[in-house]
């Protein structure tokens, strides 16, 4: 008995010790998966999410947003600004989302942001783009100062694509990320503002996965409709 008991003392802060380890280790991992200015997922780690939604959703919106202005708030305020800019639209992104349970977030590099959101219906996809343009528009607060952006936003839904496209698979989330990419490259070219989807096949050729011609890693985009 006395050895058992000894035994189970020293196995006791062995075990400890490994479930600490263990804990370290899981929020390690996370914060990999996270980008480090936006606090949003990276794009490895949002695909893998987006995935999942489309495999449980029969409407989701995929969204793509483009920072409209972004390099001459650089050069003019200087990159702490448009670092604060960076924040500002991730903040704006997640609060706008916040009433879509189950979606997702992340950050493509530069000043390019994607979305997965499940929808109740198609219907809610034009105030969904409407809530997102006002809010990632609206004045941040920098040193003392409101500063603004401009956005482009292009978006695809996974319901256009049937019978297109499997429900849920990597082709289908390849496809919505060139549709939107289309959109909001219609958008920008607009002068900003939002696209909702006009088409469930690309109207682009492909390199790489991403439109052909598409300059750096930006994307595409439609203009708001007129009042």
């Amino acid at each position: 008995m006395n050895a058992l008991l000894t035994a189970l003392s020293m196995a006791g802060p062995l075990a400890c010790g490994w479930g600490v380890h263990g804990l370290l280790m899981g929020r390690r991992l996370t914060a990999a998966r996270r980008d480090p200015l936006s606090g949003l997922w990276t794009r490895a780690a949002f695909e893998r999410r987006a995935l999942r939604i489309l495999g449980s959703q029969m409407h989701t919106a995929l969204v793509l947003v483009d920072l409209d202005g972004f390099k001459a708030l650089n050069d003019t305020a200087g990159h702490a600004a448009g670092d604060a800019a960076i924040r500002a639209t991730a903040a704006s992104l997640t609060d706008a989302v916040s009433s879509y349970p189950g979606a997702v977030v992340g950050r493509l590099g530069g000043d390019e942001f994607i979305a997965a959101i499940p929808l109740p219906g198609t219907h809610t996809l034009a105030w969904l783009l409407d809530a997102l343009h006002d809010a990632i528009t609206s004045p941040f607060h920098f040193e003392g100062t409101d500063l603004t952006v401009g956005v482009s936003i292009g978006a695809s839904l996974s319901s256009d694509l049937l019978p297109a496209a499997p429900q849920g698979g990597p082709v289908a989330l390849s496809l919505l990320m060139r549709l939107a990419d289309e959109a909001m490259y219609t958008a920008k070219r607009a002068g900003g503002g939002w696209c909702d989807p006009v088409a469930s096949v690309p109207g682009c050729t492909t390199t790489a996965g991403r439109r052909t011609g598409r300059s750096g890693t930006h994307t595409p985009h439609r203009e708001e409709e007129a009042a």
